[in-house]
């Protein structure tokens, strides 16, 4: 059985619909019956064009109607050839002082190499802004802890750049275990990998939580949203080369009370994309997003559920762009001065499990 869901909003999705109208409401029209004003666009700059999302989030961005760019900086000699060309053309080449000393920029989207990400978050935090940061959020622990204070402290959104948060299967993955239509849980299993050349493994290489750090962390964000912080975490890295030092074949074992949660990421997986997958089992169904992009959901139930009768449904859900449904989160969250979702004490949870995961700690 197919079942078609257009939107199927979470409670942040809802209460961003509800923050809206109510911020329509106030906004003045011209002529009676007219459509209001939108919001004004939130003035942003984006630092940094080595992170491998970074022209995502500069074209995603560019297109958005809740923020205005106002240009780009590359502090990193090695990447300032980015600067003006491909994606980036016809882009305001900014000096990161000028973003950090401009009090109209609210938002700043972070999109260095990974191993600056934590200082110019921190720079931008100083400065009074918001921030977008991408993941992971660095490899050094104490650092990201006094980041997310430095936000906490000066009432700041920081959105962690995790790309399944927003994706409308994962949306609808969190609402059925949220109201309980697969019963008590007891495993998650996810999987994220892909086969990669020479120069991307030389790349990862440089940190020692190899793949899990940078691929498996997608799918850790979702484990620890669904299950909260675990007891334990296990970490097992293997080779499969040694000519480049990668841990290029991972498994995490998160242990929780009633669920075991498994996590496997690897460079050598052949047509990899396809066997990306989170797979949720409860005592009266399973649901199964699999492939993740473009996601297919499954929903096999033993008993009835928010109107899925008992058996196995393949679920239709919207088809949206990557990082979109991000950005006008943040926004929203900017504008209402609501909390994100996905909240202060979820990014410390996620990245200290991530570290866990890939034996860097």
């Amino acid at each position: 059985m197919t079942a078609s869901l257009s939107h199927t909003p979470s409670r942040r999705a809802f209460l961003r619909q509800v923050a809206a109208g109510s911020l329509l409401t106030q906004v003045p029209v011209t002529l009676q019956g007219q459509a209001p004003t939108p919001p004004k666009p939130i003035r942003a700059a984006q630092i940094g064009t080595g992170h491998a999302h970074a022209a995502g989030k500069w074209k995603t961005l560019l297109r958005s109607e809740d923020f205005q760019m106002v240009g780009l900086t590359e502090p990193d000699p090695a990447w300032q050839f980015n600067l003006g060309k491909g994606d980036y053309a016809g882009a305001e080449v900014l000096e990161m002082e000028s973003i950090l000393k401009d009090s109209t920029i609210q938002m700043v989207a972070v999109e260095s190499r990974v191993e600056h990400l934590l200082n110019h978050a921190e720079a931008c935090l100083e400065a009074g802004k918001h921030i977008h940061l991408d993941k992971p959020a660095g490899a050094d622990w104490d650092h990201f802890k006094r980041v997310v204070a430095l936000a906490r402290q000066q009432n700041r959104r920081l959105q962690m750049g995790y790309m399944f948060r927003y994706n409308p299967a994962f949306e609808f993955c969190f609402r059925a275990v949220r109201e309980g239509w697969l019963g008590k849980i007891f495993a998650v299993e996810a999987v994220m990998g892909k086969k990669s050349g020479d120069s991307t493994r030389q790349d990862l290489a440089r940190f020692e939580g190899g793949t899990m750090f940078e691929l498996g962390c997608h799918v850790i964000d979702a484990v620890v949203y669904l299950l909260g912080a675990p007891d334990k975490v296990h970490a097992f890295q293997r080779q499969t080369r040694l000519d480049d030092g990668l841990a290029d074949n991972q498994l995490a074992v998160l242990e929780y009370p009633d669920v075991l949660a498994t996590v496997r990421s690897a460079l050598m997986d052949v047509d990899g994309f396809s066997r990306r997958q989170l797979v949720v089992c409860g005592e009266f169904g399973r649901l199964e997003i699999r492939p993740l992009e473009p996601p297919k959901v499954r929903l096999t139930l033993e008993k009835a559920a928010e109107g899925f009768a008992p058996g196995v449904h393949d679920i239709e859900v919207e088809k949206t762009s990557s990082y979109v449904k991000d950005f006008q989160d943040l926004a929203q969250s900017i504008r209402s001065g609501e909390p994100l979702d996905f909240g202060y004490d979820h990014d410390l949870v996620v990245q200290e499990t991530v570290l866990r995961a890939s034996g860097m700690w």
